[in-house]
C-alpha cells in the first residue's frame, strides 16, 4: 500500500525520533519509555520478542522496569493483578493459548477496577497447534471488561501502547487496557515508526504515577479489601458500574486521542474510515489487513466503483453508533472476521455491526459475512478483490445469496488423503527379553540386567529419522536411547515443544507409537486420563478384541521448559500415583519459543530474557531441581540420566517400566544438549552433557522407594573436573570465565557444591 508521507510526518509540537522496527519492537519500546514497575510474563510466540526486547534494554540500564519471569501465563496474570494491586504501573504480553490459560484472572482485573496495560499479539488458538496469526484469541477478549485498541501496524502499536495506559488510569475509565496486534504480520514487519524523542515527553503526556485518589494495598493509613464476596444486589451493581466505566472509556478514549495528534499529528478515531465519504459499497477488517484493502479500494474507485474500507481503532467498547453512521448509505458490506463464533452464523464482527444496523433502524444495509485468515494465511490484494466482489453482488440484487462461509478454504480430496507410510510397530521386535528386571523380595527394589549395547540396537527406534530438529539436537538421541530400556508397546504424550514441533509437521508425523499432544500446563493431567481410561476399560473387558500381548507403558515427554508451566498437573498427577512415566529433557531454557530462561536454566547463563550487558550477567537465580522435588511426592522412582552414559540410562529406563506398569508414577530428567541457544558446536553434544556430570553440575542418581543412590560419581573414580571446564564448552556461559564475573562464578559453584553434599549424604543415608 502506498503510504501517505505528509500524514504519517503529520504536525508535530513534541520532538520526534524515526525508527525502523517490528510492532513488537515497538510496544517494548513505548513499555521503557513509561518505565513501568512490573512486567509479569511467560515467553509464547510470537508475543515472546516483547520481553526479550524489554529484557536487552534492562541489561543495560535503559529502563528500570521489574521483569518477572512467571512459570506460566496463569501465573504471570496473578503476578501483574497482584502489582497493580499495590499501586503501581503494570505492563505484561502474550497470545493465543497463553491468554487461554489466563483467562480466568481477567475479569478479576477488570471487576476489581485496577489499571494496567497488555498487549495481545493476536495467534491461532489450538488444537491442532498453529502459531500464526488470527483473531481466535482475540475474541475471548470480548466479553472480560477490558477496554480493546487495534494496531494495524507498528506505528499504531507504539501509539497505542501509550494511549492505552493514561486511559487505563483516567479515572473516568479505571480498567485494564488490552493493545491488540497481528501476530507476524505487524509483531514482526518492520517499518518507519515515529516515536517520541524524549521520555519526559512521554511521562509528560501519560501523566502523574500513581493517579491521585486511587486505592492500593500498600497505603497502610487506608487499608482496603480487594475482590471481598458480594452477594446479589451489590454484585450486579458492581458490573453496573463496570459496564458504566467501559462505555465512558469511549470518550475518554477520543479525548485522549485529540491530545495525542496535537502533540505528535498522527490521528485515531474510532474508526479509521478510507474513502467513505460517498461508497456504496465497503468492506470491514481489523488490523493488518485493513492496510492491504486500501489499495483495492483505489483500485476499485479508478473503475468507477464507490468502495470504501472500514477498521475500528477500538472495540471495547464497540464503536456501535459510528458503524451505524458510516453505514446509513452503504448499500452492502462485507465483514471479515478472522477468527469463527461457531455456531453464531456469523464472526463476532458481523453480528455487532447487524446489531448495530439493528439497533440504529438500517434495514436496508446488506451484510456478508466471512471468516478469512486463520492460522496465519495470508491476505493479498486479489483478496481484498474477492471480499468487494460479494459486497458488490449484494448491493446488485439487493439481497445476499450466502450470509456467512468461510473464505480461503480448499475442497477435500479423497485420493490425497493421508496415508500411512510407516507399518505400525510389531510387539515382537519391541519385547526382545534381552532385559532381565528382578525384584528383591527383602527390600522390593530392583535388580537390572542388560546385554551389552550393540545387542539392542536391533530395537526398532520409536521416532522415525527425517524430523526437523536442529543440527546437533540431543533431544532424539537421549529419547531414543531412554526407548531401548523399554520393551513392548508405548502410548506417548509430548508436550509443546521442540521434540513436539519437529516430528509432527501435518500430515506427516516421525512417531510409530501412538502420540498424543496438549499444551504445557496439561499434559501431565491428560495422560492419566489415559493411563486410568486404560485400566478401567481393561478391568471391562472392552479392550480384549485387540489382543494386547502386554499392558502399554504409558510415557509423557516434557522439556522446553515444560516443568515450569507443567509442574502443577505432574505433582498432581504423582500425589495421584498413576502408573505412567514423565521423563524431561533437559535443555536448560525455553528452547523452542527462542531460548529465553526456564526455571532449570542456571544462574547466569545467557538466554534471550536473561542477556549480558553492562548491569545484568545472565539470569539472576538458581535453576530447579525438578528430580527433587518430584522425588518429595514419594513416588516410586525418580532418576536423573545422560546419553554420555547409556548403560545407566538404559537401566534406568527397564526399572522406570516396571515401576510405571505395577506400582506407580515415575519421573526421570535427561539432560540434553542445544547447540544452537547453548552456542556451542554441532557434534560435541555428548561430551558437553559428560562435563556436565563429571563436574557435578548434573548427577546421576536414582531415589527408589525413597532411598536415594548414586549412580557414578566422578569423584571416586578420580574424574571430577572443575565447573570453569564445562561453562568454558558453551557460548552461552563463557562470559561467567572472565575475571569480572568472578563473583557470579563463585555463587553458582558454591550452589552446585552444597546440592552435591546434599546427594552425597542422602546417598550415605537412606533416611534422608
Amino acid at each position: 500500500m502506498a503510504m501517505d508521507i505528509a500524514k504519517e510526518q503529520g504536525t508535530a509540537k513534541v520532538e520526534q525520533r524515526v525508527v525502523y522496527e517490528s510492532g513488537n519492537e515497538m510496544a517494548a519500546y513505548a513499555a521503557h519509555q513509561i518505565n513501568y514497575h512490573i512486567m509479569g510474563y511467560f515467553p509464547i510466540s510470537p508475543s515472546t520478542e516483547v520481553a526479550q526486547f524489554l529484557d536487552l534494554m534492562k541489561a543495560n540500564g535503559q529502563h528500570d522496569i521489574k521483569l518477572i519471569p512467571s512459570d506460566g501465563e496463569h501465573s504471570s496474570a496473578g503476578i501483574c493483578y497482584g502489582a497493580s494491586t499495590a499501586g503501581g504501573r503494570v505492563f505484561n504480553a502474550t497470545s493465543a493459548n497463553g491468554y487461554m490459560y489466563m483467562l480466568e484472572q481477567m475479569p478479576v482485573q477488570s471487576g476489581t477496577r485496577f489499571p494496567m496495560v497488555m498487549n495481545l499479539v493476536c495467534r491461532s488458538v489450538s488444537g491442532p497447534l498453529d502459531i500464526h496469526g488470527d483473531h481466535s484469541d482475540l475474541y475471548f477478549a470480548l466479553n472480560t471488561g477490558w477496554p480493546i485498541l487495534m494496531c494495524r501496524d507498528p506505528q499504531s502499536v507504539y501509539d497505542m501502547n501509550i494511549m492505552a495506559l493514561k486511559l487505563a488510569e483516567d479515572p473516568e475509565v479505571r480498567l485494564p487496557v488490552l493493545v491488540a496486534s497481528d501476530g507476524y504480520f505487524t509483531s514482526h514487519q518492520k517499518r518507519r515508526v515515529h516515536t517520541f524523542a524524549n521520555r519526559e515527553d512521554v511521562l509528560k503526556f501519560v501523566g502523574e504515577q500513581p493517579p491521585a485518589g486511587f486505592p492500593h494495598t500498600l497505603d497502610r493509613n487506608n487499608p482496603i479489601t480487594v475482590g471481598p464476596y458480594m452477594n446479589e444486589p451489590d454484585y450486579i451493581n458492581n458490573c453496573y458500574q463496570q459496564s458504566e466505566a467501559m462505555y465512558r472509556a469511549e470518550k475518554v478514549f477520543e479525548r485522549i486521542a485529540g491530545e495525542y495528534e496535537l502533540l505528535t499529528g498522527r490521528k485515531y478515531e474510532m474508526l479509521d474510515l478510507y474513502r467513505m465519504e460517498d461508497a456504496e459499497v465497503a468492506v470491514f477488517l481489523m488490523n493488518s489487513a485493513s492496510e492491504i484493502i486500501k489499495d483495492v479500494v483505489d483500485n476499485l474507485r479508478s473503475q468507477g466503483i464507490k468502495a470504501g474500507s472500514i477498521a475500528p481503532n477500538m472495540i471495547r467498547p464497540f464503536p456501535q453508533r459510528q458503524i451505524a453512521e458510516v453505514l446509513k448509505n452503504v448499500k452492502a458490506v462485507t465483514v471479515g472476521d478472522r477468527a469463527d463464533s461457531y455456531g453464531a452464523h456469523g464472526g463476532n464482527m458481523t453480528n455487532e455491526i447487524k446489531a448495530a444496523l439493528f439497533t440504529y433502524g438500517n434495514k436496508t444495509t446488506q451484510v456478508v459475512s466471512r471468516v478469512y485468515g486463520l492460522g496465519g494465511k495470508e491476505f493479498y490484494a486479489e483478496d481484498g478483490h474477492h471480499l468487494f466482489s460479494l459486497a458488490i453482488e449484494a448491493a446488485n440484487k439487493q439481497k445476499v445469496e450466502v450470509p456467512f462461509d468461510y473464505y480461503g478454504h480448499t475442497p477435500g480430496d479423497a485420493e490425497k488423503a493421508p496415508k500411512r507410510v510407516l507399518n505400525p510397530l510389531r510387539f515382537e521386535d519391541l519385547k526382545t527379553g534381552l532385559i532381565k528386571v528382578t525384584q528383591n523380595e527383602e527390600t522390593g527394589k530392583l535388580g537390572v540386567r542388560i546385554p551389552p549395547l550393540r545387542s539392542l540396537t536391533k530395537k526398532p527406534k520409536r521416532i522415525a529419522p527425517g524430523h526437523g530438529a536442529c543440527p546437533g539436537c540431543g533431544i532424539f538421541s537421549g529419547l531414543e536411547l531412554f526407548f531401548k530400556g523399554i520393551e513392548g508397546d508405548i502410548v506417548a504424550l509430548f508436550h509443546t515443544g521442540c521434540a513436539m514441533v519437529v516430528t509432527t509437521g501435518y500430515p506427516y508425523s516421525s512417531h510409530k507409537a501412538t502420540y498424543i499432544h496438549n499444551l504445557f500446563q496439561n499434559g501431565a493431567a491428560t495422560l492419566s486420563g489415559v493411563v486410568e481410561m486404560f485400566w478401567e476399560r481393561k478391568r471391562r473387558g472392552e479392550l480384549d478384541h485387540l489382543g494386547l500381548q502386554d499392558d502399554f507403558t504409558f510415557v509423557m515427554v516434557t522439556g522446553d521448559g515444560g516443568m515450569d508451566i507443567g509442574m502443577g498437573p505432574a505433582i498432581g498427577a504423582a500425589l495421584r500415583n498413576h502408573r505412567m512415566i514423565i521423563i524431561e529433557y533437559d535443555n536448560e531454557g525455553y528452547m523452542n519459543t527462542g531460548a529465553q530462561l526456564s526455571y532449570s536454566t542456571p544462574l547466569g547463563h545467557r538466554t534471550s530474557t536473561s542477556n549480558i550487558g553492562s548491569v545484568q550477567k545472565g539470569k539472576v537465580f538458581h535453576h530447579k531441581d525438578t528430580a527433587q522435588i518430584m522425588a518429595a511426592t514419594n513416588i516410586p522412582y525418580v532418576f536423573t540420566g545422560s546419553e554420555a552414559y547409556p548403560q545407566d540410562l538404559v537401566k534406568k529406563a527397564a526399572k522406570a517400566q516396571w515401576y510405571a506398569q505395577n506400582e506407580g508414577l515415575v519421573y526421570g530428567k535427561i539432560l540434553i544438549a542445544c547447540p544452537l541457544n547453548w552456542i556451542s558446536p554441532d557434534d560435541e553434544g555428548t561430551n558437553i552433557v559428560d562435563a556436565a556430570v563429571s563436574s557435578c553440575f548434573f548427577p546421576l542418581y536414582e531415589v527408589e522407594r525413597g532411598e536415594t543412590m548414586i549412580t557414578y560419581n566422578p569423584e571416586e573414580k578420580g574424574k571430577r573436573v572443575p565447573l570453569v571446564d564445562w561453562l568454558k564448552t558453551m557460548g552461552k556461559t563463557r562470559h561467567l570465565t572472565k575475571p569480572e564475573n568472578s563473583e557470579a562464578l563463585a555463587e553458582f559453584e558454591r550452589e552446585v557444591n552444597r546440592r552435591w553434599q546434599i546427594l552425597l549424604a542422602k546417598h550415605e543415608h537412606p533416611f534422608l
